[in-house]
């Protein structure tokens, strides 16, 4: 392994990643999302941390490099070349970047290691029933016990809550101060008597989501991140890396990598007959050229993104992504006809266009609903004026809720 602290040339770098994976990788993945499942992933995902691929641009006591972001991308590109997994988690391991960033030495000791090795399954505990898109407005409540915090409420729309061995809490501390400034941010432990996870079925008949119940959980001294009271910060930072992995890797047709060709968008229009129509033609590369610039605004954003700023710029990608992954739907269906009207696995390619339109609203509400996003975009990035909020600056518990009916 090079010396963790000697700075390498990008070519020596390149020669030195294409020798290891030359080495060690002699697996043909068709489906990662399948391969990520297997035993075979954690035995690779361990080669890689161990050999500082997975966050090279990291302190070095902390599995990474301390390389500069433009050799952290070569290094994905060597992975990417070859069709491996594993790098590039300092850009896209929002759990494992928010611990570093905010975590106290303890938290980081117990949770980095086994969240980079795959070994702890993690889950967002931020959404509530009366404040979806509006995190500011939670009612969970995190009680100081002396010992830790205790916690009471509830979440919904949580992905993975079921085998998550921690959640990325929310909660409210204090509700004496305005809405932003009584929040703090916790790693709470998932199996323990108080936490109740209930699945929630989904337009497209999975069940990735759950609502998730605190009856006096209690969370260790150790996992608070960052300061107590100051909550809404580390959330801006986790919310960053969440949208920038939505907005650069929603999820598309259910047999996305199966069948690669059929999966394309161009060999779908060849099939159907539809690639010289000069209309269609026109629809089809407008939707390939807005990939291709959410992948460049992307790329841009991150490249300024440090640990402490803020999401605005990842707002744009997510937007995006949502219009693409709608527009993408309605191409696959149009190409397809009447044959779109069926289902099963018999119709591969109409089930992948249904799947596609349902699941495509998943991205336009989750990590936060394109509203947020518009407003961010717009008085972030663009600098016009805030929406107005009659309750930003009155103590929490003075906010009025709407009656239960």
């Amino acid at each position: 392994m090079a010396d963790a602290l000697k700075p390498v040339s990008d070519d020596d770098l390149r020669q030195e990643v294409r020798a290891w994976l030359a080495a060690n990788w002699h697996m043909k993945v068709a489906d990662l999302n399948e391969f990520r499942t297997t035993p075979a992933y954690r035995e690779w995902l361990n080669k890689v941390v161990d050999a500082r691929w997975a966050a090279p641009r990291w302190p070095v006591e902390w599995f990474g490099r301390a390389m500069s972001d433009e050799q952290g991308y070569i290094i994905e590109q060597e992975f990417n070349r070859v069709g491996a997994p594993g790098s590039g988690m300092d850009r896209t391991q929002l759990y494992a970047n928010t611990a570093l960033a905010y975590g106290t030495p303890e938290l980081k000791q117990a949770v980095i290691p086994g969240i980079l090795r795959g070994e702890i399954a993690m889950c967002l505990l931020y959404s509530e029933p009366g404040a979806g898109s509006d995190l500011a407005a939670v009612r969970t409540r995190a009680e100081d016990n002396g010992a830790g915090w205790t916690v009471n409420g509830q979440k919904i729309w949580t992905s993975s809550a079921a085998t998550a061995d921690y959640g990325m809490l929310v909660a409210r501390t204090d509700w004496d101060k305005p809405k932003h400034q009584g929040l703090s941010f916790f790693f709470l432990p998932m199996k323990q008597k108080g936490v109740e996870v209930r699945p929630l079925r989904q337009i497209t008949n999975e069940s990735h989501f759950n609502e998730v119940f605190f009856t006096n959980a209690k969370v260790p001294r150790e996992n608070l991140l960052g300061k107590l009271g100051e909550g809404w910060k580390v959330l801006q930072t986790a919310l960053a890396y969440e949208r920038s992995a939505m907005g650069e890797r929603a999820r598309g047709p259910r047999r996305a990598g199966a069948d690669a060709a059929d999966s394309d968008l161009i060999a779908l229009a060849r099939r159907s007959g539809k690639l010289n129509d000069p209309a269609f033609r026109q629809e089809l590369a407008r939707t390939i050229a807005y990939r291709q610039l959410n992948e460049l605004n992307t790329a841009r954003a991150k490249a300024g993104l440090e640990q402490s700023s803020s999401s605005s710029i990842m707002s744009l990608g997510k937007l995006a992504m949502s219009r693409i992954l709608h527009e993408e739907a309605r191409l696959r269906t149009a190409m397809l006809g009447a044959e779109s009207m069926l289902q099963g696995a018999e119709h591969p390619l109409a089930d992948d266009a249904n799947f596609l339109s349902l699941n495509a609203y998943f991205t336009s509400i989750g990590g936060g609903t394109d509203q947020i996003q518009r407003n961010i975009i717009s008085e972030r990035v663009l600098g016009m004026p805030k929406e107005q909020e009659v309750d930003r600056n009155i103590p929490f518990r003075s906010v009025r809720t709407e009656k239960a009916t």
